[in-house]
């Protein structure tokens, strides 16, 4: 069982790298074994030293193009994990972080409560990992997040009516969160949560039934009105 977690910021405003590198340090079990500027200088690191656990990643780097830099960690170290600690709320470069395996994203100017919340999950989950051969569902829900991590409708997990399972329901809610403020389609919330346009209206029809969405019609110069939903 690992005594620190290693972890590399990459980050290119010194101001946010030294706060985050703070962040890290007040958190027990984790260690800062470097900064990053750019993208080159992360590669460098990452082919040529022993690699980190974790690695705190912003989409912004000055000499990389996109998410280039994630794919290219996520390709050549799977074994290192990762989370997004950026400024970018694009649906796109969420679902495509998502997608590609991310443990958080967290927006910045990040919150020291939220941030640690997610360094001790992801110490426990790693903790758990390394000492159990089975994981049972509670446990699956604890270590992913889902169980308690929004206590407003938790006791509706507890009942969630038949056709609403609580990890797509997580899913869809933390996509709602970061749409635009015209709110998103059920097309679009399904094609960021990886299912049908009829399955996500169906969830979110069901998080407006226990007000935790908004729905409006949007009319547009042809054609019928769009429905589209927001957070409250």
């Amino acid at each position: 069982m690992k005594e620190l977690y290693k972890v590399l910021i990459v980050e290119d405003d010194f101001r946010v790298a030294e706060i985050t590198q703070r962040f890290v340090e007040k958190v027990e079990g984790f260690e800062v074994i470097r900064i990053c500027k750019t993208g080159a200088e992360t590669e460098l690191l990452l082919s040529n030293h022993p690699l980190p656990d974790l690695v705190l990643l912003d989409v912004y780097i000055p000499d990389v193009e996109g998410l280039e830099l994630f794919w290219s960690i996520r390709r050549n170290q799977p074994n290192v994990d990762l989370i997004m600690t950026t400024a970018a709320k694009e649906v796109p470069t969420f679902e495509e972080v998502l997608r590609g395996g991310i443990f958080d994203y967290i927006v910045k100017p990040v919150d020291f409560n939220r941030f640690k919340s997610t360094l001790e999950r992801y110490k426990k989950q790693r903790t758990t990992l390394a000492v159990k051969d089975q994981l049972s569902q509670e446990e699956i829900d604890q270590l992913t997040g889902v169980a308690g991590s929004h206590p407003s409708f938790s006791k509706e997990y507890d009942k969630l009516p038949k056709g609403i399972d609580s990890l797509t329901l997580e899913k869809v809610q933390t996509v709602l969160s970061m749409g635009k403020e015209a709110g998103l389609t059920a097309s679009d919330l399904g094609e960021a949560v990886g299912t049908s346009r009829s399955t996500a209206r169906r969830y979110l029809e069901y998080l407006v039934s226990i007000n935790q969405a908004k729905a409006e019609l949007k009319y547009g110069d042809v054609g019928r009105p769009e429905r589209r939903y927001t957070t409250p």
